[in-house]
């Protein structure tokens, strides 16, 4: 039987930029799914901007991915035409929207390291990853800004807002910790000057979401366990529901061009 699922060799540089690219493609189509259905047209717009903002970043990534890899494949093949097993996003972002609090906690901890590692990225010794990182940046800024706004406003807002943010960030701190494993892949591009250090942003990384949690009235999680496993592949069921919906185009009629 026939298959659209693509094959390529995984070098370390492929797979960093294809970590980065999916994380942005996952957390974009799952803030389009918000599109008709935010508590206000104002938040409509800017969570749908968001998530543009993060499928150009994906664009751009699986466009070099494809270049990287060298064999005719596209970015779309990258985006539509893998098994579940080989998508390299973290597991934070393929959690689902739930409720409006948690889209908002997620964003929140996903932006702020996202901010930070783009700032390093763009000293990269690949250039094409320091252009993608010197525009990522300016777009994930943003990010923050709008999404800790909104955190404040829940958190430090009605005991039922306060009460959901909270149960958010409760449930969705134990993926924060996956955000700042650096594997044996990494490390090779990090010693070549290639990759920021991941594992470095740690502190600056709960010094920027302290602040934004005390405004906000939330408490710190003690989470004695960290969720792992996305970056090698192995994800929740999340991540099968969300693909289903993303490839179902490209895997029914592969290859079609309109």
């Amino acid at each position: 039987m026939a298959t659209t699922t693509i094959s390529f060799a995984e070098t370390p540089l492929l797979n960093l930029v294809l970590r980065r690219a999916d994380d942005a493609l996952i957390l974009g189509h799952h803030l389009s799914e918000w599109c008709g259905h935010a508590p206000m047209v104002e938040e409509d717009i800017a969570l749908a901007n968001i998530a543009l903002d993060l499928i150009g970043q994906s664009r751009s990534l699986y466009d070099y991915a494809a270049q990287v890899e060298g064999s005719g494949l596209t970015e779309d093949h990258f985006a539509y035409r893998r098994e579940q097993h080989q998508y390299r996003n973290c597991l934070l972002v393929e959690q689902p929207n739930g409720d409006f609090a948690a889209t908002i906690v997620r964003q929140v901890l996903f932006s702020t390291f996202m901010d930070l590692y783009w700032r390093e990225m763009m000293s990269s010794r690949d250039s094409t990853l320091a252009a993608i990182a010197a525009k990522a940046e300016k777009e994930t800024a943003y990010h923050i800004r709008h999404s800790a706004e909104w955190l404040i406003r829940l958190g430090d807002g009605t005991d039922e807002s306060h009460a959901r943010a909270q149960a958010a960030l409760d449930e969705l701190w134990a993926f924060t910790g996956e955000l700042f494993e650096v594997d044996a892949v990494e490390r090779s591009l990090i010693d070549a000057g290639i990759a920021p250090d991941a594992g470095a942003l740690r502190d600056r990384w709960h010094e920027r979401i302290a602040p934004i949690l005390r405004e906000a009235t939330l408490n710190i999680p003690s989470a004695p366990f960290m969720q792992s496993g996305g970056r090698s592949g192995r994800h929740g069921e999340h991540l099968g529901y969300i693909l289903a919906d993303l490839q179902y185009l490209q895997r029914a009629h592969p290859e079609a061009v309109w």
